[in-house]
């Protein structure tokens, strides 16, 4: 998971919506309701008011969204064939700076606003060359609001171009014009460089960046520009400046050569398949690699934005790839006449793909361009695949053999599921009424207003029962080690006696079966020791959830509680400490000779311990789990629960520095 957020006693959220730049303000208590009470935002205005609407939010998520906007530029000028290098440091301070050898941003007047382009560019929205003129063909920022959204949330921006051999200047405080555009050297170079640093006022969590998160962003920017090179300078420790080049001639069969590696999988294939179309105005390119796990990896771009949400090129991808397994499958005998046909999840088993299109015209929904519109990528990429994926397999007998024999294992593994899948049906319907034994049910039957703990062990569960509100928090213990669902197909998923009890009390089905709207609970909190065992029972539950019940994390109904490790007392006074540090803060508090108690498991917490430091919404502390980099999360599960033991020993010693109060 890319991101854990704490919660005290979540209830719900309010999202706040503003139609285009005018705010209609709070009218309660008012006689009157009329002109008076809209307000209309100017300039850059309604950014610094509603700045989650452009930046998706002012967390960790909006902060880093900054430096892909202004990267993403830079980038576009690659796909103008004007950029070879992209040069992105993180300064002191926080501060990040962004240079290019691009041709620079335009420097003269533009008629309409009178004013400088590169002004124009940098202080009004929906302004640039992206809008159907000849300044870009290709451009994934398409909606013309990057640069002039980071001006507005920066506490001040600096742009510098280098154009027609003189160097312009020009800064910015807010949003607003500091300095006029200025001409403050020579330069045969070109290009544009631009500082920035991120407004306080705005990112109030937090205005630190995540080397890691840029990393990982500018990597598959690199992956994406086969041969464009892009730099990451982390310059704010001085003793320990870290640098990283990205750059990758071999494109996306790097991309997928990487995944897989990066994700602990081990290919079924010597190389990636890679096939490309280019036409006048748009064109397709995908990399493919099986492994020999059981997930689906597929991530696909629109002019190089991440379009998590798919679209039509991932459509025409899908269909295409099942129509060629089949076909070359009947073609040559491998798949009888009596047989049926493989279905898409089946050819899809195992598979890591990427598919990058680009075109002139990207329709995207929505300012977060999750997913693709345009309906001719469609038919454009489905003949890419299948033409090149069939010429392929005729050309390499063995390798479409070996990716055929594992579809066919898939096929008998998802039948082998349907049958467990109508008998668990079966016996759901007989017994209608029938939830776990060992469920201790909540009277509440809302599910806004329900939680269900999932607890290890029996004995934790016996004082859970005891200290939970009945009325409301229902408890379901779980004895011993489930199945890792990440080396095991859904067959063997369907029916599990570990699975099967979490499974009947969420109440919505796994798989192809989920309906969240069934869902008994809206939230689903694991509660498991605080050592290795428990740790690993954590894990094992949010494999499955993540695999198999996604949309519960997608939703945010999941959570993870967190116990405290000591109880400490003298006197009258009792505490309860979640860290080394925080325990002795409390010894020296109380003047020493304390009585300290360890918990080793939440089993030796009487009711009321647990009720009043772990399960009272009062008191608690829970995690919500979320995901705000669903790849990052795939990489992570299969690192941690794989089968390869050298990425899972790495991952553990990389990040060993976050684990706390664990008895190992």
């Amino acid at each position: 998971m890319d991101e854990i957020q704490v919660t005290n006693n979540t209830d719900g959220f309010v999202e706040e919506i503003l139609d285009e730049d005018i705010e209609v303000m709070d009218t309660a208590g008012s006689e009157e309701y009329g002109a008076g009470q809209i307000q209309v935002l100017e300039g850059l205005e309604a950014v610094r008011m509603r700045p989650g609407m452009y930046i998706g939010s002012t967390g960790p998520r909006g902060l880093h969204h900054l430096v892909y906007e202004i990267v993403d530029n830079s980038i576009d000028e690659a796909l103008a064939g004007f950029c070879t290098h992209i040069e992105v440091e993180i300064e002191p301070g926080n501060i990040i700076s962004v240079r290019d050898n691009g041709r620079g941003i335009p420097v003269d007047i533009n008629e309409k606003m009178g004013l400088p382009a590169v002004t124009v560019v940098l202080t009004v929205l929906h302004a640039g060359g992206k809008f159907g003129g000849s300044g870009y063909k290709v451009s994934g920022g398409l909606h013309g609001v990057g640069s002039s959204v980071v001006n507005a949330l920066s506490e001040w921006f600096v742009v510098e171009v280098s154009r027609n051999g003189k160097v312009y200047r020009q800064q910015f405080e807010r949003g607003n014009i500091v300095t006029d555009l200025e001409e403050v050297g020579e330069s045969e170079a070109t290009g544009t460089y631009i500082r920035f640093k991120p407004d306080d006022e705005i990112f109030t969590e937090t205005t630190e960046f995540d080397r890691e998160v840029l990393e990982r962003r500018l990597r598959e920017s690199a992956f994406l520009n086969a041969g464009l090179s892009i730099s990451l300078t982390d310059r704010r420790d001085p003793e320990a400046v870290t640098e990283q080049v990205f750059c990758y001639e071999g494109g996306l069969s790097s991309f997928v050569e990487y995944i897989n590696e990066s994700h602990g999988l081990t290919p079924i294939q010597n190389t990636p398949i890679h096939f490309s179309t280019v036409t006048e105005d748009k064109s397709a390119e995908i990399a493919l690699m099986y492994n020999d796990g059981y997930n689906e990896t597929l991530l696909s771009f629109a002019n190089n934005v991440n379009t998590i949400d798919g679209g039509t090129h991932e459509t025409g991808f899908k269909t295409a790839l099942t129509r060629v397994f089949n076909d070359y499958g009947r073609k040559y005998g491998i798949i009888k006449e009596s047989d049926k046909n493989l279905s898409g999840d089946d050819v899809r088993e195992g598979i890591v793909a990427v598919i990058s299109v680009k075109l002139t015209d990207a329709q995207f929904e929505g300012q977060t361009k999750g997913k693709l519109g345009n309906t001719e990528m469609t038919k454009l990429v489905a003949t890419t695949v299948y033409d090149k994926l069939m010429t392929y397999f005729e050309e390499n007998p063995t390798v479409a053999k070996t990716l055929l024999g594992k579809a066919f294992d898939a096929s008998r593994a998802r039948e082998a599921a349907r049958k467990a899948r109508e008998s668990v049906r079966k016996s759901a319907l007989s017994n209608s009424t029938t939830l776990p034994g060992k469920l201790a049910d909540c009277t509440d039957r809302n599910p806004e207003n329900t939680e269900l703990y999932i607890v290890e062990g029996d004995s934790a569960g016996g004082s859970a029962k005891e200290g939970r509100d009945k009325n409301y928090q229902a408890i379901l213990p779980l004895w011993g080690k489930m199945l890792n669902v990440e080396k095991a197909r859904l067959d063997k998923v369907i029916g599990n006696e570990k699975l099967t009890p979490v499974v009947i009390a969420l109440g919505t089905g796994i798989d192809e079966d989920f309906d969240i709207t069934k869902l008994r609970y809206h939230k689903i909190i694991i509660m498991a020791d605080a050592d290795v065992d428990g740790a690993h029972i954590c894990t094992l539950l949010l494999t499955f959830f993540f695999r198999y019940m996604r949309p519960l994390i997608d939703n945010g109904y999941i959570y993870i509680a967190q116990p405290p490790l000591f109880r400490i007392s003298k006197g009258k006074r009792t505490e309860y400490a979640f860290s080394d540090e925080e325990r002795d803060r409390y010894i020296a508090e109380m003047g020493g000779n304390c009585a300290v108690q360890r918990y080793k498991g939440l089993g030796e917490m009487d009711p009321i311990q647990l009720r009043e430091t772990t399960m009272d919404p009062a008191n608690r502390t829970i995690l919500r789990v979320t995901l705000e980099d669903a790849m990052e999360a795939d990489r992570t599960f299969s690192i941690l629960m794989g089968d390869k033991v050298e990425p899972r020993r790495e991952f553990i010693e990389k990040n060993a520095k976050f684990v706390q109060n664990l008895d190992i």
